[in-house]
């Protein structure tokens, strides 16, 4: 295994969340993987106005984990693994949560990033932090929005 291996795993549904992953990823010198839901969400699942929308609906249910189309085949493999994801209510959206609950991360890094129409994270690490295990290394979340592959470069160098 090569010394500090990274990957990006991201969900995207407008595509706002892929391109801040492609940007971070060239700037770790990482591999990319999409989270990509088993269903996948229609422009009507997303409608956050509508509260029987199937995104309100997951959202609003705590014990929700939608399905993960496909696995990482090598996770082992890697030392460090930033998530990806737009905020959904103020945090990650469920299916992260799917995600991170499918591995073992124990003795990884795992570095939560996020894009956002406005909002923080607000909760999200405290909530994504419970989804992995105890011996999980664990960073604060980064926000993405309006970073350059420089900026990426820069907060790399700092925190990790």
């Amino acid at each position: 295994m090569e010394p500090n291996k990274k990957l990006v795993a991201y969900f995207s549904c407008s595509g706002q969340t892929a391109r801040a992953a492609k940007i971070l990823a060239e700037a770790a010198g990482a591999d990319l993987f999409e989270i990509v839901p088993a269903q996948p969400y229609t422009a009507a699942d997303l409608d956050w106005t509508d509260k029987k929308s199937r995104s309100t609906k997951e959202m609003n249910d705590d014990s929700c984990r939608p399905a993960v189309a496909s696995r990482v085949p090598n996770m082992g493999e890697y030392d460090t693994v930033f998530v990806g994801f737009p905020i959904w209510w103020y945090v990650a959206p469920r299916i992260v949560q799917t995600f991170l609950e499918s591995y073992d991360f124990s003795g990884k890094t795992v570095v939560p990033f996020f894009t956002s129409g406005g909002s923080g994270a607000g909760r999200t690490d405290e909530i994504l932090h419970r989804s992995c295990a105890p011996q999980t290394g664990w960073k604060a979340s980064l926000n993405m929005n309006g970073r350059d592959a420089a900026s990426v470069r820069g907060w790399l160098r700092a925190h990790l």
